[in-house]
């Protein structure tokens, strides 16, 4: 069971990192285009972004999941 859990633990900050990296370039390669990105997100209804979100992380998550098999 330990060895499980160090996996998964193992597995996750994998994806974390992964996600600070896509982060960090996004915005040291697009900074201009990240400012209009986010000012047009203050237009966007909660339910819409929730629910990009939802998706993105469920999508996120599988793949990482597949890839791991």
């Amino acid at each position: 069971m330990g060895g499980q859990l160090i996996q998964i633990l193992t597995f996750a900050l994998i994806g974390f990192c992964l996600i600070l990296i896509v982060e960090g370039l996004v915005y040291a390669l697009f900074p201009d285009k990240m400012k209009v990105l986010l000012t047009r997100m203050i237009d966007t209804p909660v339910t819409v972004l929730r629910s990009g979100g939802i998706i993105a992380a469920v999508s996120g998550f599988g793949l990482l999941w597949i890839m791991r098999l």
